[in-house]
């Protein structure tokens, strides 16, 4: 949960920094170019997701060769996806910018954001890569140390390059990319000193194409959910973006309070990925249901300090972020999304956990499906009329609908014992 909590504090120091400059368009640059690269680097967040269970399956059963081989091919195909996103930058961003529908201000800032980010795509999936097989062998604090390092090195960065050097947008992104090689290298160096005592490093590690090919067929499930996700995402900065420049920031600052409340569920999601994933490798029963009893309490709690954080302190936390009159009152307009929030999206994190550690990707497809065409887009639709309103009950939706779904086969798979049968 630590690990994770750290993971926002990246967005929030860049919308803090941003967000006191005396106009939004770098705000919203920086939100138009986050989501950009959300969609990019998040579409390969397989490597994060498959990484865990499969590890975790093969940690459960106490398989030393497969967790070292696993790792060593997905790191493999991290970095062959990374430059190819490098290599295909100009048509990806250039599509991207131009489907966000920002005012031309805010598209040009952005490009010169994405001009720069881009270059770290290799490290960003390798570590991907890297957390997922850390947390799948119950080494949690491996990411932990890998994010804390990111983030104080994107921290110290930021306020050199924007507040010192006055490089604005590009600034930040700068801090970014710099700050994710320093903590995929770190998290090369944890990995390493984790490796097996009698591992040898021969062909068998490396595999053939055909081992490549099956961890990609594994994970395509995955990667088909998570590609929904995002567009749910960027379609719904896109909308906002439509309402004018001041919703586009004030959506970018609130924004930042979703990306804490899933960043910080999402570690009892992480640890049941993990615990989850070793119940299966052993074919534990008793084990696997006292794992979700468990996830399920810590995770309620979780949601109920989040709601009464928000409740108490997310008109003071919005003034921290943005000192732009117009930015922080209209984000105290939808602030109450906010509070709905963690009580609405906690079952679908702890959800994915439980399906991520068991290898049930395909579910978690066709459930993602199920809420973004039948619920998410037609709410949307229906409720243009509130306009911002209208974009929060979708956002708000979707994950409900997430959660209904995912648990109507929870139960279904609970019932009739299909946990341990041919995932």
């Amino acid at each position: 949960m630590l690990t994770n909590i750290t993971v926002p504090l990246l967005g929030l120091v860049d919308t803090a920094v941003l967000g006191h400059l005396d106009q939004p368009d770098y705000l919203g640059a920086v939100a138009v170019g986050g989501n950009l690269f959300s969609l990019l680097y998040w579409t390969f967040g397989f490597m994060r997701m498959g990484t865990t269970g499969l590890a975790a399956q093969a940690y459960g059963r106490r398989d030393d060769f497969a967790q070292s081989a696993l790792l060593v091919r997905s790191l493999l195909l991290a970095i062959g996806i990374g430059l190819l996103l490098i290599a295909l930058r100009a048509p990806l961003v250039g599509l991207g910018l131009h489907l966000m529908g920002a005012s031309e201000s805010v598209t040009e800032l952005a490009r010169g954001y994405t001009e720069i980010r881009i270059w770290s795509a290799p490290a960003v999936l390798c570590q991907y890569t890297l957390v997922g097989w850390l947390i799948g062998t119950q080494y949690p604090r491996g990411p932990m140390l890998m994010l804390i390092m990111a983030n104080t090195l994107n921290i110290g960065l930021d306020l050199l390059f924007v507040t010192v050097f006055g490089w604005n947008s590009r600034g930040v992104a700068a801090a970014t990319a710099m700050a994710e090689y320093a903590a995929a290298g770190l998290g090369f160096w944890l990995v390493w000193t984790r490796r097996p005592a009698d591992l040898v490093f021969d062909r068998r590690l490396f595999g053939k194409l055909a081992d490549y090919l099956a961890i990609l067929k594994v994970n395509r499930y995955i990667m088909v959910r998570t590609i929904l996700l995002l567009l749910s995402l960027a379609f719904f900065t896109a909308q906002g973006a439509q309402q004018g420049d001041t919703i586009l920031a004030a959506n970018a600052v609130l924004l930042t309070f979703l990306m804490l409340i899933s960043n910080g569920l999402d570690g009892f999601a992480n640890g049941a990925e993990a615990l989850v994933g070793e119940s299966v490798g052993q074919r534990d029963r008793a084990h696997f249901r006292a794992v979700c009893r468990t996830a399920l309490r810590w995770s309620v709690w979780g949601a109920g300090l989040f709601t009464l954080l928000f409740l108490m302190a997310g008109s003071w936390i919005i003034s921290l972020l943005t000192s732009i009159p117009e930015v922080a009152t209209t984000a105290r307009q939808y602030l109450p999304w906010i509070w709905l929030l963690p009580f609405a999206a906690v079952w679908s994190y702890l959800l994915d956990g439980i399906f991520i550690g068991a290898t049930r990707t395909r579910d978690m497809q066709n459930t993602m499906l199920f809420s973004v065409l039948v619920i998410y887009l037609p709410v949307w639709w229906l409720s243009q009329g509130w306009g911002n309103h209208g974009l929060w009950l979708a956002i708000t939706s979707l994950m409900l609908a997430r959660a209904a779904s995912m648990g109507w086969l929870f139960v279904r798979h609970t019932r009739d014992d299909r946990w341990f049968a041919g995932n």
